[in-house]
């Protein structure tokens, strides 16, 4: 039986003066509500139905398992804190604040984890439900719970669960969100108990997202039908280690301070020399193309988790020391672009044990995911710390030659092993399917898409590779597929007290590997990169799809947790970590990947630090902020000198030109000349690359005439056919990021490149024969593409009319009737901001301008006085549509504004406005 639950005394949040705009809103749902119930349903909603879910915060609560009382504290923002006197009540108390702002978030997403969304959204999601289920996350996250997770962990994760469970101690899906209210139109779905898989399995969908290379696998080896190695080469430009500083420069890889220089080596386990592309690319004719393609398919459609698929993923932290603050001790910035969603992915407050001692060790303020105990990124009473993800290279895809019932390995016929899944479809039957996986775990994905099976059949192939036979499945090697102790490090890392405590709990992150950057009372700064990091043999390199035949592309091993790079107290004074590379690559003896963001963001936050310090200045907390904001175009700085040497006939386009003149590259909102030269570079990307990539990644619909191709390539006869794209808008190539500056970079030497070659175009539109000539092109064409979205009139041209952001609830705010979309999305804003800048606002080039990916949340920790630091939350802390909490932190978050962050006895006393004591 679950704890039983009782309200005793006290009110619903009562924040008054709500905005009239909300007031509003709730009116409007309250009336259509009425129509359908009354048309629809015989029923009717009223507004004390709305507002049934919304949580107590004052008074007292009831709750059967505390050991003693537990206080709430919210501020003005919903923001709890808590207060407990053991371990166990406060993670307890933790799941139930955590249900009370946000249970249906955290329900979608174990019904995602755990391949059930099928029983909440009916037969819509099957499929997704199909791959999730193939790749096992909730069987991954038991196993995790009951071989590898220590005992101390259990028990919070039980605490933790209990606590969720009281929350939904007698409760109905209406008096639990708005959602599910509205699912109870069309289904009987009752939400059940929470466990602590439950909680375990959200790190696989987290580490999913931040996967590393896998979509680059795929695109590389969708691009061989059309373009050829050199190509493909120009599209993948090494690393500019001379231009863009990585994140260790000064560090060391071992426990016994061997340095990089010392090392010299570029060799040994996992080093990868060369490429896995001789096989592989024999291999890839054009019906393994179109495997790929429907693969790449059934991963978009996968719901995120917490990015956009694994594309566009970033963030930015940073860390400097007191030497050059006005403190005198460190300041730490974070902010993880990630997907926008509503609520943010983010959820804020603190845990605090009255008093800290060996039966309640915890006195932590920051973010952490619904549905997980603990907190992810924050500080405690001795240190801070952030996360970016690293990018490195934890997946491979691998071609199985398929073989009856088993798959081809070493010239000897291996068996699957084989489990089968029931899938629950609310309103509809069952359906049953059959996982397979290679004897190291790899789940067989190509079976998920019926598609697959037949061009499996057919795959091309020569004579380095083996006959077809039945074909060739993909199947899947990742790390999130073994085991983990992810967990265990949440707990460590919130009670660590130094670096030393700081970087055993590091150690314990395996899944995703994160940058993680670190701070401390006494004044000292550092960077350690934890994860389980595969190393292969020379012959792969992890780039593209390797042969699963030939045990050569077998992961050999993992390094060592004390041969991954850290850095401490550097002679610089500070690191910055953005995605960009760990560590040069002549420097450490092992491959991390192959693909790392390229260093604008980081280059750009270094300079800006740089530019602080320099004669002596020191940086501030409200530095620290609007270096977060930066909006600094780097594309705009290389290319703007060059477009303003154009000559062009149009007088309308000479006028949009002029915009370029005196403009400092910075994207703001309201800025013109931004918006004009976005859309120039966006008309770059097309003409130069867009228009030339395969249609598996071009926009989906969007349709050209090009040559014919066939399994042995182009057809050399002039012969032409019409291909639409197929790709979604906001997961198509060229995306703009920071790979295709340098690109276009690299090319900029190359003015008569045939990549500046262009047909000529609709309209009149020249034809292009060099770099000059398609830039012309591409500012014509800018021109009148913003005509037609902004109006002739350039003086009304605005940025923000273009990037805007709207916020959608992640299940029905996307796929429900309209009416319903109404009542729980919100937007649109319009920002500053773009891609690859410090303020990433990312917008995808090839699919339009609106935002696909933001700073899901923003921090400055002040190490000198930690009521001094400060935060900001893409949305708010409520999930609960009309909630005064449900977007109360968005317009200031847009604005670049940041909110006090509270953590002493004394600070949260002062900003707490409601007071819930929950008793035993």
């Amino acid at each position: 039986m679950p704890p039983n639950t009782t309200a005793t005394t006290g009110d619903k949040p009562g924040k008054s003066g709500r905005k009239k705009g909300r007031r509003a809103r709730l009116i409007v749902l309250v009336l259509v509500l009425a129509v359908i119930g009354g048309v629809f349903y015989g029923a009717y909603w009223s507004v004390s139905t709305v507002r049934a879910s919304f949580p107590q915060t004052k008074g007292s609560i009831t709750l059967e398992g505390l050991s003693g009382p537990v206080t709430v504290k919210r501020d003005d923002y919903g923001i709890p804190q808590i207060y407990a006197s053991t371990d166990e009540d406060l993670f307890m108390a933790q799941g139930y604040v955590q249900a009370q702002d946000r249970f249906y978030e955290m329900d979608v997403r174990r019904h995602m984890t755990s391949g059930r969304l099928s029983e909440m959204f009916g037969k819509g999601q099957v499929k997704n439900d199909e791959f999730l289920r193939t790749m096992g996350w909730d069987r991954v996250a038991k196993e995790e719970y009951d071989t590898k997770l220590s005992a101390s962990t259990k028990k919070y994760l039980q605490a933790y669960s209990k606590g969720v469970n009281a929350y939904l101690q007698g409760k109905s899906g209406k008096d639990i969100s708005l959602e599910y209210a509205a699912l109870g139109f069309v289904n009987d779905y009752t939400p059940e108990q929470w466990t602590p898989v439950d909680s375990v399995s959200w790190l696989k969908a987290m580490a999913w997202d931040l996967r590393g290379n896998m979509d680059d696998e795929i695109d590389r080896a969708l691009m061989t039908s059309r373009l050829g190695p050199q190509q493909i080469k120009d599209l993948y430009p090494d690393y500019p280690y001379s231009r863009n500083q990585p994140i260790v420069q000064q560090g060391q890889y071992d426990e016994v301070t061997k340095t990089f220089e010392q090392s010299g080596s570029t060799s040994g386990s996992g080093t990868s020399a060369g490429t896995s592309g001789t096989t592989t690319s024999s291999s890839t004719g054009s019906a393994l193309t179109s495997q790929l393609e429907s693969l790449y398919n059934v991963l978009d459609d996968v719901p995120t988790a917490v990015g956009v698929n694994g594309q566009g993923i970033g963030s930015n932290s940073w860390v400097v020391g007191g030497q050059y603050t006005i403190t005198g001790k460190p300041l730490l910035a974070n902010d993880p672009h990630l997907s926008a969603s509503l609520p943010s992915v983010w959820y804020q407050m603190g845990l605090h044990c009255t008093t800290v001692s060996s039966k309640c060790q915890y006195d932590v303020t920051g973010y952490t995911f619904a549905g997980m105990p603990g907190v992810i990124i924050g500080h405690n009473a001795d240190i801070a710390w952030g996360m970016t993800n690293s990018g490195v290279d934890v997946t491979d895809l691998y071609l199985e030659k398929l073989s009856g019932d088993g798959y081809l390995y070493d010239g000897k016929t291996k068996p699957f092993t084989t489990r089968t899944e029931t899938i629950k479809v609310a309103g509809g039957a069952s359906k049953k399917i059959v996982v397979r996986q290679t004897a190291d775990g790899m789940p067989l994905l190509s079976d998920r898409d019926d598609e697959l099976v037949e061009v499996g059949k057919k795959a091309s192939v020569d004579t380095a590779a083996p006959d077809r036979g039945d074909g060739y499945g993909i199947a899947l090697r990742w790390t999130a597929l073994d085991p983990g102790t992810t967990m265990d490090a949440v707990f460590a890392l919130d009670k660590a007290s130094d670096w030393a405590s700081f970087r055993d709990a590091a150690a314990q992150f395996d899944v995703p590997s994160q940058n993680l950057i670190y701070a401390d009372t006494k004044n000292n700064i550092g960077y350690t990169l934890p994860g389980r990091i595969p190393t292969r043999s020379s012959a792969d390199d992890g780039s593209i799809p390797a042969p699963g035949w030939d045990s050569t592309y077998k992961w050999t091993g993992f390094i060592k947790q004390d041969e991954l790079p850290y850095e401490y107290d550097p002679k610089r004074g500070y690191i910055v970590t953005a995605n960009q590379a760990v560590i040069d690559k002549d420097k450490y003896p092992y491959t991390l990947t192959t693909d790392w963001g390229y260093g604008t963001r980081s280059q750009r936050i270094t300079d800006l630090i740089e530019s602080k310090i320099k004669d002596g200045g020191k940086i501030s907390t409200d530095d620290m902020r609007q270096m977060q904001t930066d909006n600094s175009s780097e594309i705009a700085k290389l290319l703007v000198p060059k477009l303003l040497k154009i000559n062009l006939d149009d007088k309308d386009v000479r006028e949009a030109q002029k915009l370029l003149e005196g403009w400092d590259y910075t994207q703001d909102a309201d800025s013109a000349a931004a918006a004009y030269f976005n859309a120039v570079w966006r008309n770059i990307l097309k003409l130069a690359f867009g228009n030339k990539l395969p249609k598996e990644l071009r926009v989906k619909g969007q349709c050209l005439w090009v040559d014919k191709i066939d399994s042995t390539g182009p057809v050399d006869d002039d012969t032409k056919v019409r291909e639409c794209g197929e790709r979604d808008a906001d997961q198509a190539q060229p995306d703009g990021g920071d790979r295709w500056f340098e690109v276009v970079r690299n090319l900029m030497n190359k003015p008569d490149s045939d990549w500046w070659k262009t047909p000529a175009g609709a309209g009149d539109r020249p034809k292009a024969d060099n770099m000059d000539e398609l830039f012309r092109r591409a500012m014509i064409d800018a021109r009148w593409e913003l005509t037609a979205k902004l109006g002739k009139d350039i003086d009304t041209w605005s940025w923000g009319r273009l990037h805007r952001l709207f916020l959608k609830n992640q299940t029905l705010g996307t796929d429900g009737p309209a009416v319903v979309q109404y009542i729980l999305n919100r937007g649109p804003w319009k920002l500053s901001g773009g891609e690859a800048t410090v303020d990433a606002t990312g917008w995808n080039a090839a699919g339009g301008y609106g935002v696909v990916w933001v700073p899901s949340m923003r921090m400055v920790v002040n190490l000198d006085d930690l009521d001094k630091s400060k935060w900001i939350n893409l949305t708010g802390a409520s999930g609960h549509a009309f909630s005064a909490h449900y977007t109360d932190q968005t317009g200031k978050w847009a604005d670049g504004e940041l909110l006090p962050w509270s953590f002493s006895d004394k600070a949260v006393d002062s900003s707490t406005s409601d007071t819930l004591v929950l008793k035993p």
